[in-house]
């Protein structure tokens, strides 16, 4: 089920082609997944906890570009000729077949990768991978092989919540110093994801999150009376870059 099989589903008025196993397009508002006949489940509330934390606008604080890389991306380069910039299209997941029975081992793991420029440069601040059960890692390398971030899942042992054996729980992160992992703009980066192959997985992911900052910027000083504060919507300009513009999660 949490691979939004589709034959677990009941899909009614959509056309799948024949080799659509699982994903976004069977698992959608509504359906249910299969349980096992006689199953009587017992009804329960679910909610979701998170904590937001503010703070006041500070001169040492910089805006940040957010990118997120989809090592799905299939788009096509700018075409100066014409004055056509790039063109991103993302299929966002993506299928994982298993490898010969018998053999976990280098051989039995699906590598994916992508490689992107970014329209701007700057400091990196944050990076961070996203996979689904299966994956075994994201890697980020700039020009010439060099590492800017690897994210690796944490995956549970137990039963208990935020442990559950075979999920991912987790996933490492990269926090840079300031001014000491700088991206070029227009320098090609290579995002490289990799599944175990142990067993096939639908609708995996190989997202990366990157927030960059530029490193030429000069923080700006935002003063205000604690009074007033409340009436302030919009303190600086915070820049969301999405390389995917495409997204097609019907």
């Amino acid at each position: 089920c949490t691979e939004c099989r589709c034959d677990l589903y009941n899909v009614t008025g959509r056309l799948l082609s024949t080799n659509y196993k699982g994903g976004l397009r069977c698992c959608f508002d509504e359906v249910r997944c299969k349980v096992k006949e006689g199953f009587k489940g017992v009804k329960r509330s679910l909610y979701l906890r998170y904590k937001v934390t503010c703070v006041y606008w500070d001169a040492s604080i910089l805006p940040v570009k957010i990118y997120i890389l989809d090592v799905t991306d299939i788009g096509t380069k700018a075409d100066e000729s014409s004055r056509v910039g790039d063109r991103h299209h993302c299929l966002v997941e993506y299928d994982v077949e298993s490898c010969v029975v018998g053999g976990a081992n280098d051989h039995c793991t699906h590598t994916r990768t992508l490689s992107v420029s970014l329209p701007t440069g700057g400091d990196v601040v944050y990076g961070v991978g996203h996979q689904h059960a299966g994956g075994v890692g994201s890697t980020l390398y700039g020009e010439g092989g060099r590492e800017v971030c690897s994210s690796s899942p944490i995956y549970g042992t137990g039963d208990e919540p935020r442990n559950e054996a075979g999920y991912i729980v987790g996933i490492s992160t990269c926090y840079s110093s300031p001014g000491s992992l700088k991206i070029s703009a227009g320098k090609m980066l290579t995002l490289v994801s990799k599944y175990s192959r142990s067993k096939t997985h639908t609708r995996v992911i190989g997202l990366f999150y990157l927030l960059i900052s530029d490193s030429s910027a000069k923080p700006n000083m935002v003063l205000y009376s604690l009074a007033e504060a409340h009436k302030i919507t919009t303190i600086s300009k915070l820049y969301y870059v999405l390389l995917c513009l495409d997204l097609d999660c019907s």
